[in-house]
């Protein structure tokens, strides 16, 4: 049998442990330090929870590359980077396989459970140092989960003993994370604005909303594909309950009535992300903030304050957007307000929120008074764009800080980590999927405020329906199918659509085989301005340095995915496990499904 290890270490902000090794089961100790009286008051409870405040929470990222809130989407359908995403394309080897990291994380924090009662108090204090500790475990293991599927729960401190770590079934990790996360409600404070920056009892029943919902849609629809990657144990009734329980947590922040969508000034939803102060806003339920001039920023608004930072929004992205009356985009009308470069992405066109999350021509880009004109194609440095659409959402275009436009980590827009928004799509996703038809005016009520914000039509489901046979869902029903995409609209660009992919077993649809495309250059104004003296100086040479399909649109992969990506749906849906860690196990981890 192989042996866990639990060495506590000093740092500077209180008591941590360091295990030896990443979930490793073999390594010796390399020494021990007391424990004894670890953690006996609140304040020390709370110094030592802060380092999850550092490894638990969604960032923006510090260079180029899918990663991080702004640029996770080119790992999707969203977003199109200067390469093909490994993932997407089934290139992916065993080599890749990582380190379960997450356990350190999971270590440390059985370490507090089994050392709070050294803390005597009977304090709020010290309940909400509770709360946090079941919160963030219920956090590493998700991430576990969702990753490699059926993992070990292990919640005892083992001293220097033995113990046999088999893999349990995804469906007892997540509800032991379910449960862990009943505990942080219990323990959590119960607040009214995210004032603290730390997490509270919203902030727990959001993330159970969201566990419960994948769960719930993950088995469902890799089951109806009876593919390897459900859990055949799994029942119906099983199933609901997830669904169920996705719903009520919800709902239960929802009937607080506490939160609000943020609706102020002509471009709410915009300057939603680039408000560097959230403390008052009444959407974010919690936020990292950054300051850069104390060295905490990161790069985003440098890498895109001209409409590149190598990565383009796709073609697939702005075809879902809605028009401005609330119907489908016809083909037909795309034809026609394609030729004029912007057209198609005009609020008075289309759903205000694409010209929200996407640059269009007039579009202030620097405080200096920059103005977006046409997309950086022509570029070579991270400047470039890929698709002809560029990214505007979280571009600090009004920062009173210069250094934030040029500045390498110096960019301060704030890194959301949930936001009411996200909470009405929960429960409306999950009403949807429990009986759309039966719930169509709570699933309405619930994202009219999403609507209301850009002053779009309320949801009607038979108009917003689309069943065109190369649209990717339209076998769904049409409450399924209106939830979804409205998910896709309103989050656009912020990290989560492959998580998406992933539970609703959707890869065969929106990535096996398909390359993403951009905007139409043949027969556009972006062709015209391919001249001597036009925007693009005439350096632009289809075959060359932009790639153009039969249809006449940019299309950045054609030469390096010539049959589309590679997704493997027998495999990529789940990582690999290191063989070291199936050989220190002694064959209790198998591999993963297809590697």
């Amino acid at each position: 049998m192989k042996k866990i290890h639990y060495i506590p270490v000093l740092i500077s902000f209180g008591i941590a442990i360091t295990l030896s090794g990443c979930f490793d089961l073999d390594k010796s100790p390399e020494g021990m330090l007391s424990s004894a009286n670890a953690l006996s008051s609140s304040s020390e409870m709370q110094k030592y929870l802060n380092q999850f405040y550092e490894s638990g929470v969604k960032i923006h990222p510090g260079g180029l590359g899918a990663g991080g809130i702004a640029f996770g989407d080119m790992c999707s359908d969203n977003m199109v980077g200067a390469s093909p995403q490994v993932r997407l394309s089934g290139l992916m080897t065993l080599s890749n396989a990582s380190n379960l990291s997450n356990y350190n994380h999971i270590r440390n924090l059985n370490f507090m459970l089994a050392n709070a009662g050294n803390n005597k108090e009977e304090s709020a204090e010290k309940k909400q140092c509770l709360g946090e500790a079941y919160y963030f475990r219920a956090w590493y293991y998700f991430q576990l989960v969702r990753d490699y599927g059926d993992v070990a729960w292990v919640e005892d401190m083992l001293e220097m003993s033995e113990a046999n770590v088999p893999r349990n079934s995804r469906l007892v990790v997540v509800d032991h994370i379910l449960a862990d996360l009943n505990q942080a409600i219990a323990h959590l404070s119960e607040q009214n604005s995210n004032a603290t920056m730390r997490v509270h009892r919203d902030v727990a029943r959001a993330l159970k909303s969201e566990i419960a919902l994948f769960e719930a849609t993950w088995q469902k629809y890799h089951k109806a594909k009876n593919d390897a990657f459900y859990s055949k144990e799994v029942t119906d009734d099983k199933i609901k309950n997830y669904f169920e329980q996705a719903r009520d947590a919800a709902k239960a922040i929802i009937d607080r009535g506490v939160w609000a969508i943020y609706s102020t000034g002509d471009k709410p939803y915009q300057n939603l992300f680039v408000t560097l102060d959230l403390s008052a806003n009444r959407e974010v339920l919690w936020w990292k903030k950054y300051n850069a001039a104390e060295n905490i920023g990161h790069s985003v608004t440098r890498y895109i304050n001209e409409g590149g930072g190598q990565t383009g929004i796709s073609r697939s992205l702005i075809d879902d957007y809605l028009t401005a009356e609330g119907k489908i985009f016809t083909t037909s009308e795309r034809a026609v307000a394609q030729k004029t470069y912007g057209n198609e992405l005009s609020p008075s066109v289309r759903d205000p929120r694409l010209s929200q999350t996407v640059c269009t021509p007039g579009t202030q880009m620097k405080p200096d008074g920059l103005i977006y004109q046409f997309p950086p194609l022509h570029v070579t440095t991270y400047h470039q764009n890929t698709t002809g659409y560029s990214l505007l959402k979280f571009n600090e275009y009004n920062t009173s800080y210069a250094a934030s436009v040029t500045g390498e980590h110096k960019a301060q827009a704030p890194a959301i980590q949930r936001r009411y928004a996200e909470v009405l799509l929960m429960y409306a996703e999950a009403l949807a999927e429990l009986d759309g038809a039966a719930n169509e005016h709570l699933i309405k009520a619930a994202l009219k405020p999403l609507r209301d914000r850009v002053k779009m039509p309320e949801i009607d489901f038979d108009r917003e329906y689309n069943t065109d046979p190369a649209y990717p869902f339209h076998h769904l029903n049409k409450y399924i199918q209106v939830v979804r995409r409205e998910r896709r609209i309103e989050l656009a660009c912020e990290g989560l659509r492959f998580d998406d992919i992933l539970r609703w077993a959707a890869a065969d649809e929106l990535i096996v085989g398909k390359r993403p495309s951009g905007a139409l250059f043949t027969g556009s104004t972006l062709q015209e301005q391919n001249t001597s003296n036009g925007y693009y100086k005439g350096v632009l040479v289809p075959g060359k340095n932009i790639q153009i399909n039969d249809q006449g649109y940019i299309d950045p992969y054609k030469v390096i995915l010539p049959a589309g990506f590679g997704f493997k749906t027998n495999r990529d849906y789940l990582l690999p496990i290191q063989e070291r860690m199936i050989s220190l196990t002694e064959g209790l981890w198998k591999q993963n499904p297809g590697w």
